[in-house]
């Protein structure tokens, strides 16, 4: 049984996971670096433990002072959320070591599906496709030209330890590769202290299908569908919906069937996301997996009816899995903005400061995940994310209604904020016909 557990991170994911525990009658924990004093997960926290400065390298991504909180207030378990060291597998190691259950898979399984080489190779043993690409890392700029030669233009550069973009460029000939492929792998390095990048061929304009899974450790798997977030700006999802607008029952059994066998071939424990690019053609092709849970999951939980931080952690004291996936019903539809401290219309650029008024929407089939109010200051150092707005119909038009009105409702005051820009999106005749991929932005006018 776990009594007591450790949350290893900040913002709306901390306070997530603390109304998770309170919900499941186990004592959390909150730590918290110097910015994040005046945060509602430490005053909603059962315990706090402010774990050093706001640097992340001196705090939420230092490995040592997490176990030192984990064990000084001894806590059973750690939840590491999504970020900083949730698929670090070193860190899963250490807990390990020490005897404290990390909520979610395996060292070893983080190791591997981390390593996108390694996934690739994974994947494909269960039938599933991978973007044509190089088979393993390519160190020299020698073989990134030969790979792009036999693969053909457009390529991308891709860092095989991280995601959001980092370590990440598309070159559409020789001369473009030749001057990415060293800052590709430089950047990779900053970010994740890993240079190693891999050569795929770019597809253009797919959608971003992702699909939810749960995992017992023991080889039994479920999925509970798809969510699609096609809408980016630079490979960071802005709006997620569930289920996808052009995926039928059919595509889903098959491909929910096909990242249940890969899962279940790992023996992957808690929560996690297979997440592919779909061609014009209708073609998946396998592009990462995520150990650990997405910013998303709320669209997943309320067309499921599912709390998926609470199955971690049920899954982690070692139950059973909630539901056979004959149980697994999509109910409705649900679509979720990203409400961030950025100002759209001065190319996103973030804007922390003193939120003054802060009025969350209501009314049927909205939901709002948030660790911010009136008077909270956003602090510069970390991501700029407010809170997630999640609305529920009972088909998609209705969900679209009530996001549109949940929109307007919506008032935060004193700094800027993206709200301004989703209203824009769920109005544009693209984004009401479901007709949307990954270059959605790329001609979007924020002032039609």
């Amino acid at each position: 049984m776990l009594n007591k557990v450790l949350v290893a991170n900040r913002g709306e994911i901390a306070l997530r996971v603390i109304r998770a525990c309170r919900e499941l009658d186990i004592t959390a924990v909150a730590v918290y670096s110097t910015a994040d004093v005046d945060t509602l997960a430490v005053f909603l926290a059962d315990e706090e433990v402010c774990i050093g400065e706001h640097n992340p390298m001196d705090s939420y991504l230092d490995p040592r002072r997490i176990l030192s909180a984990a064990i000084i207030t001894n806590s059973d378990a750690i939840h590491p959320g999504y970020g900083f060291l949730a698929e670090n597998a070193d860190f899963a190691d250490m807990c390990e070591a020490h005897r404290i259950k990390f909520i979610g898979p395996s060292s070893k399984t983080i190791r591997l599906m981390g390593d996108k080489s390694q996934a690739k190779k994974v994947i494909q043993e269960v039938g599933l496709l991978n973007v044509p690409g190089s088979q393993g890392l390519v160190d020299n700029i020698e073989k990134a030209e030969s790979m792009a030669e036999e693969i053909g233009y457009p390529v991308i550069i891709k860092a095989t330890a991280g995601g959001g973009g980092k370590g990440m460029r598309i070159a559409n000939n020789k001369k473009e590769l030749n001057n990415n492929f060293e800052p590709a792998r430089s950047e990779a390095q900053n970010a994740f202290g890993n240079p190693g990048v891999y050569i795929e061929k770019y597809i253009a304009n797919p959608r971003h299908i992702e699909v939810q899974i749960l995992g017992d450790g023991k080889g039994n798997v479920i999925h509970l569908g798809e969510r699609d977030c096609s809408i980016q700006r630079r490979h960071q999802k802005l709006v997620e919906e569930s289920p996808s607008p052009v995926v039928n029952e059919s595509i889903r059994a098959k491909i929910g069937a096909t990242a249940v066998k890969a899962a279940s071939e790992i023996k992957y424990e808690g929560a996690g996301t297979i997440e592919f690019l779909l061609d014009e053609s209708g073609n998946f092709y396998f592009m990462e997996m995520n150990t650990r849970i997405q910013v998303e999951h709320p669209v997943t939980e309320i067309v499921v009816g599912l709390d998926l931080v609470k199955e971690q952690i049920r899954i982690a004291r070692g139950e059973n899995l909630p539901m056979a996936q004959s149980d697994v019903k999509l109910v409705g539809h649900a679509i979720e903005c990203r409400i961030n401290a950025e100002d759209p219309f001065n190319n996103f650029s973030p804007c922390p400061g003193k939120i003054t008024e802060f009025h969350s929407p209501g009314g049927p089939g909205v939901r709002v995940d948030t660790h911010a109010y009136a008077g909270y200051v956003i602090p510069p150092y970390y991501d700029s994310m407010i809170a997630k707005l999640i609305c529920h119909g009972r088909n998609r038009e209705e969900a679209l209604a009530r996001m549109t009105r949940a929109l307007d409702e919506f008032i935060i005051e004193g700094i800027p904020t993206t709200i301004p820009f989703h209203k824009r999106v769920m109005t544009d005749p693209r984004f009401v016909a479901g007709e949307v991929n990954t270059a959605f932005l790329e001609d979007f006018n924020l002032d039609e």
